[in-house]
């Protein structure tokens, strides 16, 4: 059993346009409604994968009602707190005659600390029921910049790996609670550490720096050229196919619930970056944010190579 926390989830609108113009109006082909916010797509992807997840945040108001009956996938089970305001909108326009994207996102409305607190009770007594811990994303107003460092340390007083997912202060403050993995990207890398991230060589160096920290294994995700991950059994690669990329929104959502899938699999590091990368990879052949088709995964994943890169 998964369990993902969105503190500050989103219902997210995918517009596909003919072209993306600035400052006129644009008529919209196609719209695609999601339960969105990073750990909903982790959910998402987990829960194709085969997993049972238990998803955990906040909702609230009339855009909350849309969220809640955007989850459809029987393998995911709700446990939202609500709240008293409105669960906030998220925007990717896509300019279908350039394959690129133009993002509006909310900041979401502020959670009250009697709100956090049910939301704490229901969080310490699922923790029961999980085998693992995905949290991701942003913190909505209301909450203390140490939150993540709170859920950290409960999942660690029940015995369970936390998988985390953000950026910034946030990332910064839970590093000495030793989540279990952590998966920055290339820039988030630089921001945290002030090291050079330009190569391969320097994002290992910059990895163990975190790892220094107290992150027990940083996935640096690299877009397109896969994933670096460094840890205590070494420092390894993985390589993707190339692709014919449709979306690349959720890719990083999806390595992490490949990554999730794995540790509550009990499968090898390897194992667990060879998958990871594949999902993600699949996922960047959907319009759909957080999805990817069997068939896909399938063809993807013997393709995917794992590389040692040094002992560490």
């Amino acid at each position: 059993m998964i369990l993902t926390v969105t503190l500050n989830p989103s219902v997210d609108k995918l517009y596909l346009v003919d072209e993306m113009r600035p400052f006129s109006v644009t008529r919209v082909k196609e719209v695609v409604n999601t339960a969105g916010g990073k750990g909903l797509n982790v959910s998402r992807v987990a829960s194709l994968a085969g997993e049972s997840v238990i998803a955990m945040g906040f909702v609230g108001g009339h855009n909350g009602a849309l969220f809640r009956s955007l989850i459809q996938e029987s393998g995911i089970r709700p446990a939202f707190t609500e709240t008293s305001r409105e669960t906030r909108c998220c925007v990717n326009v896509r300019d279908v005659k350039t394959n690129s994207s133009t993002e509006f996102l909310e900041p979401g409305n502020p959670v009250s600390e009697e709100e956090f607190s049910r939301f704490f009770e229901e969080y310490r007594r699922e923790l029961e029921h999980a085998d693992v811990v995905a949290i991701s994303g942003s913190v909505p107003a209301g909450l203390p910049q140490d939150v993540y460092v709170l859920l950290i340390e409960e999942a660690n007083a029940h015995g369970k790996p936390v998988l985390l997912d953000t950026s910034g202060p946030l990332l910064r403050a839970a590093l000495p609670v030793r989540p279990r993995l952590v998966k920055p990207n290339a820039e988030e890398l630089h921001q945290l550490t002030g090291a050079d991230t330009s190569s391969l060589e320097a994002c290992a160096e910059a990895a163990r720096l975190l790892r220094k920290q107290g992150a027990q294994i940083v996935a640096v995700s690299l877009g397109k050229d896969g994933v670096l991950v460094s840890s205590a059994q070494g420092v390894y690669r993985g390589v993707t196919p190339d692709v014919p990329v449709v979306n690349t929104v959720g890719c990083g959502d999806s390595m992490v619930a490949g990554f999730a899938v794995c540790l509550s699999r009990g499968l090898p590091l390897t194992e667990g970056i060879r998958y990871a990368v594949a999902v993600s990879t699949a996922n960047a052949l959907t319009k759909e944010t957080g999805y990817f088709r069997r068939e896909d995964l399938d063809w993807i994943l013997p393709q995917v190579s794992v590389v040692p890169m040094r002992a560490q």
